[in-house]
């Protein structure tokens, strides 16, 4: 079976991430689905950003209005300075308009800054069931629920949110097109509690512990590598339907940087019965393997194609890609070349 393509964040590489836009041509080229980021307002509305710090996506900066909402944050550890979700109304941040996150590397993108508006999760949602008419093909949507122990340390509980809006949206149908993920197991395990029957899938990176066990455990966390086992996978079995991981966990990589081959981590996965993606497919060199570079630029496409056979012909379930159709068309290329060889 082949890999579902994700429009990661919408078709982020050719429109500033998660609006209309970016959205709607995800689908148009062929994406099986799209990957809202979800985080929260202060009156409680769920919206799509990558994160809950605005400054990079968004022209809140260019409002004066807004300038004394700048502060300091540490968010799941981290130290940030900006603009943050959870101290606006939406009835404010509806007011700002979206930028590209990479403007250096993504020039063509950045010709879109200040043309879309904000959106909510809800508007997302009803996009997908116009497009999925449109397209006569269902499009579904991969929910990223992001720092959900933090927003319920402030107030703002998630997990109650995105019932709600799930229900309301009339997406808790049970038809295979909700997705729910998030590096916090807790929120997954909230959400389900709640009656939301999407896939939940657990989001794990190379190093660290998730937030919700720090938070809970404190150094006594376990890291994420741990899940990242046999054992630790066999131990999510039942818990949750699958994992997603950066893609060098996919990849085989040497201590030069470069690629000998694709890990045993998607068969490992599939032994535990659990689905297994990985994100993110970007054809630019800054962000492909030291293999697959060609060129002195940063933004000039490597050899994408290369890199992207080697992580979708292992048999994994998914990739998150921001071109999704340059995913869609090594995708087809496999599918042709299997059917040839029966």
């Amino acid at each position: 079976m082949q890999p579902i393509v994700i429009g990661h964040r919408g078709a982020s590489g050719y429109r500033p991430e998660h609006t209309r836009g970016a959205y709607e041509l995800a689908v148009a080229l062929g994406a099986d689905a799209v990957e809202p980021d979800v985080v929260v307002t202060r009156d409680g509305v769920l919206i799509v950003r990558h994160e809950n710090e605005i400054s990079a996506t968004t022209d809140v900066a260019a409002h004066p209005e807004f300038a004394a909402r700048r502060t300091r944050k540490v968010i799941d550890g981290i130290r940030m300075t900006g603009w943050f979700t959870e101290d606006f109304t939406w009835a404010e941040l509806r007011t700002l308009r979206a930028r590209e996150r990479l403007p250096a590397l993504r020039k063509a993108s950045a010709s879109f800054d200040g043309r879309f508006p904000l959106l909510r999760l809800r508007d997302v949602f009803k996009l997908m069931d116009r497009v999925s008419s449109r397209a006569r093909r269902p499009v579904g949507v991969v929910a990223e629920i992001k720092h959900a122990s933090y927003f319920e340390s402030i107030g703002l509980p998630v997990d109650e949110l995105f019932a709600a809006e799930v229900n309301t949206a009339g997406w808790n149908a049970g038809d295979g097109r909700l997705t729910i993920e998030s590096f916090e197991r807790t929120l997954l395990d909230q959400v389900y509690a709640r009656g939301i029957y999407g896939k939940r899938i657990f989001l794990l990176e190379a190093t660290g512990k998730p937030a919700d066990q720090v938070r809970l455990l404190g150094r006594s966390a376990p890291d994420y590598a741990d899940y990242l086992t046999d054992q630790g996978l066999y131990g999510l079995s039942g818990l949750v339907d699958g994992v997603s991981v950066p893609k060098s966990l996919v990849l085989e990589i040497g201590a030069d940087g470069h690629v000998t081959g694709a890990s045993d981590l998607v068969d490992a996965a599939h032994a535990a019965n659990l689905e297994i993606y990985c994100w993110t497919l970007r054809p630019e060199n800054v962000f492909l393997a030291k293999t697959f570079q060609r060129g002195r630029f940063r933004a000039d496409f490597g050899d994408w194609q290369t890199e992207f056979r080697t992580i979708m012909g292992t048999g994994i379930d998914g990739v998150f890609a921001d071109h999704p159709d340059l995913a869609v068309a090594v995708r087809d290329e496999l599918a042709a070349e299997a059917r040839e060889d029966r």
